[in-house]
């Protein structure tokens, strides 16, 4: 083993020599950003590489299209663009995701595994750039400062892209629990305190409905991040590339990418500004949020199951405990909520290395990928296992819902339209007091049948918005502490005391 040597090959640039691996497909700026930036165990996101690779491809084919690139080379650069996108030499995109530059470092590494790859094609030799050279030929009318935030918005695009798609399964499996729930009647709950009935089906809808806004919200969102500055160079000015090559770049970009992108009306201020992924961001923290609240309450909702609110059961999903054989956790929600606070909490470091930008340049724009990506694919993957893993398997526990229900002196509030606050806040006393529920105590003192009560608790009640005199018919309003005072229906905008 001492004898063994890892072969090597010495490669130049201005600042001296290096050697580098000999089969490696990266070369020198890749092995000095190596040697500088050592930060994390972190590797630049398979979606970004790939598209980094879009990018590159486009770049290679519009300079071919328009007669700066030979066509032979310029095969060879696509062939290999097309091998990162694919994700066959995405392992020698090595960079640590945190660096300095601008991405530079990440450009370079993409520009000599591209070259490298491209070499070999042409049957030259790796670090050679003989026939194909990483600047030259390969960053032909490029600068990190375009193709690096084009490639990120890609990255981005096609992410949401497939988040919105979960996004619409889970809110599709969280409404087929609202129509399996709709006939189970269980008790509200506001500040953690018994409130009006309710139906579990509607407690699903509302988490539908939210779920549904942040598809909307990002299906709206395309829209801020779809202009990209390619093309614009160095700082937006377009600075060494020709005027044919600015104008078409992006097109063939959009082809190859299949996204609805577009040059940015003003280059200058697309290669500065990065509010457009601070805005997606907070799209995602809403998001985030709303994962956070829909996790919470299943695991309240679940909570026990026989010394809490037990209301609903979740699959089994693991053990949940080394010593306390048989319990079982609510595992899928407890790792959603921490995904929902990370990404809460990615919200706020984008924020802040948008707004460190300086001048024509946001050097912190590594930061700000790495951690716009992390949310986007953390999301994906929780929403994910959330609609897969989770909802499906949720079961009602019918009696659970109904006993809570019976015990609930809440339930009282049913009759404030027709009784008032006062009497009715006498009738719960009247209940507590002689330890009753609130509907024994009700047919007790005759101010309603059983039947009467379960009419106006049927779950189609509940779920429609108001009320009507003509539901209250049957109640007996001479009846009940405090009858001698009397209480005509109060007006629909009064109704439970408002």
């Amino acid at each position: 083993m001492s004898n063994m040597k890892f072969l090597m090959r010495r490669e130049r640039d201005a600042l001296g020599e290096m050697d580098i691996p000999a089969q490696a497909f990266y070369g020198i700026h890749t092995m000095r950003s190596l040697n500088n930036f050592t930060f994390s165990a972190a590797r630049l996101p398979e979606p970004f590489i790939r598209a980094f690779g879009q990018v590159k491809q486009a770049c290679a084919q519009t300079n071919m299209e328009l007669g700066y690139l030979d066509p032979q080379k310029g095969e060879a650069i696509i062939s290999s663009c097309k091998g990162l996108i694919q994700g066959v030499l995405s392992h020698y995109i090595v960079v640590d995701p945190f660096q300095g530059g601008s991405g530079t470092s990440t450009n370079m590494n993409v520009n000599e595994v591209i070259a490298n790859c491209a070499e070999q094609l042409l049957d030259g030799n790796l670090g050679e750039y003989r026939l194909v050279h990483p600047i030259h030929h390969v960053n032909m009318h490029q600068s990190t400062n375009d193709v690096y935030p084009t490639a990120l918005k890609v990255a981005a695009l096609q992410l949401l892209v497939t988040l919105e798609n979960e996004v619409a399964k889970l809110e599709q499996a969280l409404q087929k629990k609202e129509i399996e729930f709709k006939n189970i009647v269980k008790v509200g709950r506001t500040a953690l305190v018994d409130a009006v009935p309710m139906t579990l089906g509607m407690t699903f809808a509302a988490f539908a409905h939210a779920v549904a806004r942040d598809r909307r919200r990002m299906s709206e969102s395309f829209e801020c991040i779809k202009r990209v500055n390619l093309g614009g160079t160095a700082i937006g000015t377009g600075s060494g590339a020709p005027r044919d090559y600015v104008l078409k770049v992006t097109e063939n970009l959009r082809n190859i990418c299949g996204l609805p992108i577009s040059r940015a009306e003003n280059l200058v201020d697309a290669t500065q500004n990065m509010d457009s992924l601070v805005e997606i961001s907070g799209v995602l923290k809403a998001y985030a949020s709303n994962l956070m609240k829909l996790s919470s309450d299943i695991r309240l909702l679940s909570s026990g199951p026989y010394a809490g609110i037990g209301e609903i059961s979740l699959e089994s999903l693991q053990a949940g405990s080394s010593i306390m054989a048989g319990k079982i956790n609510p595992v899928m929600p407890e790792a959603v909520t921490q995904v929902a606070i990370k990404v809460m909490g990615n919200d706020q470091t984008i924020g802040f290395a948008a707004g460190m930008g300086q001048l024509e340049l946001n050097h912190l724009l590594p930061l700000l990928a790495h951690t716009l990506l992390e949310s986007l694919m953390l999301l994906i993957n929780a929403t994910t296992g959330f609609a897969v893993h989770c909802i499906p398997g949720i079961k009602a526990n019918r009696d659970k819902c109904s006993s809570h229900v019976e015990q609930s002196y809440a339930l009282a509030t049913i009759l404030v339209p027709v009784l008032g606050y006062e009497r009715v806040e006498r009738l719960v006393a009247a209940a507590k007091a002689s330890g009753r529920s609130v509907r024994q105590e009700i047919i007790r003192r005759n101010i309603a049948s059983r039947e009467v009560v379960d009419t106006l608790l049927a779950p189609q009640r509940l779920c429609t918005p108001g009320f009507t005199a003509d539901e209250f018919q049957g109640v007996n309003i001479e009846a009940g502490p405090g009858a001698e005072e009397k209480t005509e229906i109060l007006p629909r905008r009064n109704a439970y005391g408002r």
